[in-house]
């Protein structure tokens, strides 16, 4: 069984490297292309596995070209797939990337398919019962809410990725423990100006253990009812910044399992996804554990 569950968003994704943004209504040569899987859960579970933890999605994919190439990539990572419900007859989540040399930064275009919402089974709830911790990220919301319901009556940690500003997305908030919003979600939800005023409005409104916020470039504050916390990026010279934040969502959930405390998991986070973004590809750029180790004394931090 295994010690991290995730539900959540899973997108066969086309990645497309470009010198610099086109201008409407031109052509451009890219200089590179690939399929990849996707999603910020999915990419966070891919990125827990690779750091030594036991995943398993809970989860519906297509039978079409996408969920094939998806249940395959998680295999590959050792992603446990057997909680996930193949669909007939359905259109895969997919997603469009620009990755642009110019500015380090990437434009996304997603089709969400038309893949049924998730319905948990009997078996699923299990797994979610028998886990360490459940990672979330707002997508399948009312399976997200149950699920992290479940988990909180289990004694199940829930890790909740806030990136998208979601209808309901309060049910979800108010079931989480560790809660993990970018910087945006963070200011749009509270009303707030800054991250430290948000992370501390986030943390009255819903009493998680602890609030991240992510700043991106700016490394975040973390604040645990107590003290604010700011951690720093990790240098890197960046060759693709796409699914950076999933990873440090899912190096943040194999921090905690391995003891970590939270300031040092927002340490390992970073600098895991500092060293991802140093290669192209959200999940086959994520080091091993040791190397992470290796990466992080070199820059100045012990674990």
């Amino acid at each position: 069984m295994a010690d991290i569950v995730g539900i959540g968003a899973c997108v066969f994704d086309t990645l497309y490297n470009i010198p610099r943004y086109p201008a409407e209504d031109t052509k451009m040569r890219a200089t590179g292309s690939k399929t990849a899987g996707g999603g910020p859960v999915a990419t966070g579970l891919v990125a827990a596995s690779k750091l030594g933890e036991t995943v398993a999605y809970i989860g519906v994919l297509a039978d079409d070209y996408g969920g094939a190439f998806l249940k395959k990539d998680f295999e590959k990572y050792s992603v446990d797939t057997s909680l996930v419900e193949v669909k007939n007859g359905y259109r895969s989540f997919a997603s469009v990337l620009w990755l642009c040399a110019d500015t380090a930064t990437r434009t996304c275009v997603f089709d969400k398919g038309d893949l049924p919402p998730l319905v948990l089974s009997d078996k699923q709830k299990e797994a979610i019962r028998g886990a360490k911790l459940l990672m979330v990220d707002g997508n399948e919301m009312d399976a997200a809410v149950e699920a992290a319901t479940i988990a909180r009556k289990s004694g199940v940690k829930v890790l909740y990725d806030c990136g998208g500003l979601y209808a309901g997305v309060e049910r979800l908030l108010a079931c989480t423990d560790m809660m993990i919003p970018s910087e945006e979600f963070a200011l749009g939800h509270t009303g707030e100006k800054n991250a430290v005023d948000a992370a501390k409005r986030l943390y009255a409104l819903y009493s998680p253990e602890v609030v991240v916020v992510t700043r991106g470039k700016l490394g975040g504050v973390m604040f645990d009812g107590n003290d604010i916390t700011e951690y720093p990026i990790y240098p890197a010279v960046v060759v693709d910044s796409n699914g950076s934040g999933d990873v440090f969502h899912g190096a943040f959930a194999a921090g905690a399992l391995k003891g970590f405390d939270y300031v040092k998991c927002c340490h390992f986070a970073s600098a895991v996804s500092a060293m991802k973004c140093m290669s192209v590809g959200a999940r086959e750029s994520v080091p091993d554990f040791e190397t992470v180790k290796t990466y992080m004394k070199e820059n100045g931090y012990e674990l």
